[in-house]
């Protein structure tokens, strides 16, 4: 096992480094030289963020605090500490709201405005407007033995108040109908020639006296409860995968209770209630300065006016090396395609599908979904490819967490045209990206594939950092297929030369260069290892990393986020640097380099080194062999990043990140996604 610090599980390690992820994006928040709208952005991105950890992490730490049992790494301890953590961040993002967001965002014009400033004309607009677009979809429950205390569903607004009734008190319930606008702009008549906006909690607690006319509001709080969202659905005890799914998803909006987050003034009584209510302990409960679900504001960038609050627009460019109006079949005979997004456009994966479709000679596409979005062009010229007679392939990863439903409705709209859909291998998630069509040309049938670190998804390939490839390349191409039976058939994937698979061939692939740059640097050969991914958790590789830099191999990782990673550890020698870049982008590309000797070998891959990943998923790593390749990819994705002195941070003993941004190299700083932007955009 990895060494622990401070012998604390590896679990908690990972559980705290999210957390610590989390603090990171926060910071952008903070930061003077993002436009202030986005500040408030990543403030929103960071509330988004800690609900799917509560959804997800947490529930099996609460459960070992409230049973006082240890189930395996998980104690009460480790609840209680990443408890506290979550804690601190979030009060850290309510003092950043309240103190510096939203009065430098009055300053510029644009205001969320609460009930005690209003104006007079606010005010009637307010009450007119609940009247009339709120109070009809309001049904508050009192509470009494007929009306127990409702179903209260994942993430709802909810107010709960105590009320006198004719000398009776008593409590009811009120929640806020999801079919109204969590945010509503005033019109500029009352506007005082500046931007105001009135949140829906903040309507609805105004007009509190006209849903309880006839009573007294004692006291009153809006709160919301976080659920467990993880599906439980035991793949080798169901018929139907896909119809289970379905069904666990009408549940999943009323699984177990894990967070109960009220506004501060909640009195200690109804707080109380609450807890009993969804069997909370008193660590659930976190009480906020401000909206309780931050959120939902996230709306507010994109309905603000203001060029100067928001990021210059940046439109993904078509490569310069990829001629736009000629065929993309044709150009990849000629040499493998290479495609940096954001800053290159996802449209060229596009259009290649589009020629495929239309290409009479094109007699198959395969295809792997795992998180689709809402763009349909994809799904619809599938359905026209099998509409043309072509066979459709589409390996469909029904368990992409908060995204089943989607890719459900892709399966099922796949299946009524005729394409053949399967859902992977029994018991592993298919995290593989990748698209190969098969054309007949002459008396041979050739082979185009498409490989990604990203999603075949529109909308994250214009805000996701990602390598994409277009290949011939007869050796990676013939594997590919290879890939694609296995997935369809579960028969023994043959022995694979080229690409890496995972649960296969991934992770010891990986622990064989570590190895070999570890017996070289022992000889005394040079040996350097850069690898950049979004997390670091999987405790073979962090075993592996460890004994390479001990022998001698210097080693730079790239991490985004969780890293479990002890570079304290005094063997290291400070042989293994750890830095995380936090940006306007969301870095998600997957990098592994290892230079041995002045020798080069890199591979690109769907894949970060964490266990789920080598153990639980169907992953693909494919090499770089191409000079040029490796070169662009270097320095656009390695050394550009550790150059970087504005959006890095640099992981320190006991878990810890220092930000390589002071106040001295704020003005002459470099931010390698902003050279890139800037680069991409004057192309």
């Amino acid at each position: 096992m990895v060494a622990m610090k401070n012998s604390v599980p590896v679990m908690l390690d990972r559980d705290l480094s999210i957390l610590s992820f989390n603090a990171r994006v926060l910071s952008l928040a903070q930061r003077e030289d993002f436009p202030l709208l986005e500040r408030l952005r990543f403030m929103c991105i960071v509330s988004n963020n800690l609900d799917e950890f509560f959804e997800v992490r947490m529930p099996l730490q609460l459960r070992a605090y409230q049973q006082t049992l240890n189930q395996g790494p998980v104690t009460a301890l480790t609840c209680e500490t990443v408890s506290q953590h979550a804690h601190a961040l979030v009060a850290q993002q309510y003092q950043i709201f309240n103190d510096d967001l939203m009065p430098a965002l009055a300053k510029e014009g644009v205001h969320l405005v609460s009930g005690s400033v209003r104006t007079v004309e606010q005010t009637n607009w307010v009450t007119n407007y609940f009247k009339r677009e709120v109070f009809p979809f309001l049904m508050p429950v009192s509470l009494d033995p007929s009306h127990p205390f409702p179903q209260v569903a994942n993430k709802s607004l909810n107010f709960i108040v105590r009320i006198d009734v004719n000398g009776v008190e008593k409590i009811a319930i009120v929640r806020a109908p999801r079919v109204v606008p969590r945010l509503v702009q005033l019109p500029p008549a009352i506007s005082l020639g500046e931007q105001c906006f009135v949140s829906l909690t903040s309507i609805i607690r105004a007009n509190l006296d006209v849903l309880f006319e006839g009573a007294k509001i004692l006291h009153f709080s809006q709160f919301r409860v976080t659920r467990n969202s993880d599906l439980d659905v035991d793949e080798d005890d169901v018929i139907n995968l896909r119809t289970a799914l379905r069904e666990e998803l009408a549940h999943r909006q009323y699984g177990e209770a894990i967070r109960l987050e009220v506004t501060q003034e909640c009195d200690d009584d109804l707080a109380a209630f609450l807890l009993k209510q969804f069997n909370l302990p008193t660590l659930a409960l976190y009480r906020v300065n401000g909206p309780v679900n931050l959120g939902r504001l996230i709306q507010l960038p994109d309905m603000a006016k203001g060029d100067h609050l928001k990021f210059v627009p940046f439109q993904p460019q078509w490569p310069k090396h990829i001629k736009k109006n000629q065929s993309l079949i044709t150009q990849m005979r000629e040499r493998d395609l290479l495609i940096h997004q954001p800053y290159e456009s996802f449209e060229v994966v596009i259009q290649l599908l589009e020629e495929a479709v239309a290409d009479e000679h094109v007699l198959a596409i395969r295809m792997t979904i795992y998180r689709t979005g809402a763009d349909p062009r994809m799904l619809r010229l599938l359905q026209t490819a099998v509409a043309r007679g072509k066979e459709v392939l589409v390996v469909v990863e029904l368990k992409a967490r908060f995204d089943e439903e989607a890719n459900i409705n892709w399966a099922e709209a796949l299946e009524s045209v005729g394409a053949q859909v399967v859902y992977g291998v029994v018991g592993l998630k298919t995290h593989a990206k990748m698209l190969l069509i098969m054309r007949r040309e002459g008396k041979s049938i050739h082979r185009y594939g498409h490989l990604s670190t990203g999603n075949y998804n529109p909308k994250t390939t214009k805000l996701y950092t990602d390598w994409s490839m277009l290949t011939v390349d007869a050796n990676l191409t013939k594997e590919m297929e290879l890939v694609f039976r296995h997935l369809t058939s579960e028969l023994p994937l043959p022995t694979m030369r080229h690409l890496l698979v995972a649960p296969f061939t991934l992770q010891t692939g990986m622990i064989k260069q570590l190895e070999k740059a570890q017996r070289m640097a022992k000889q005394g050969k040079s040996a350097r290892v850069i690898a950049k991914m979004n997390a670091l958790t999987d405790v073979p590789l962090v075993d592996a990393l460890i004994k390479a830099a001990s022998a001698g191999v210097e080693i730079d990782l790239i991490i985004r986020g969780a890293c479990i990673l002890p570079v304290e550890l005094p063997q290291l020698a400070g042989r293994i640097r750890v830095r995380s870049i936090v940006g306007r982008l969301l870095e998600h590309s997957r990098v592994f380099y290892f230079e041995i000797e002045g020798q080069v070998q890199m591979w690109l891959s769907s894949a970060d080194w964490m266990s789920r990943n080598m153990t639980r998923r169907v992953e693909l790593g494919w090499p770089i062999t191409d000079p040029a390749m490796q070169a662009r990819i270097y320095q656009e994705s390695l050394q550009c990043y550790l150059d970087d002195t504005l959006d890095a941070w640099q992981l320190v003993a006991g878990g810890s990140y220092q930000p390589v941004r002071t106040a001295s190299n704020v003005e002459h700083g470099q931010s390698c996604q902003r050279l890139l932007l800037e680069q991409y955009r004057a192309l």
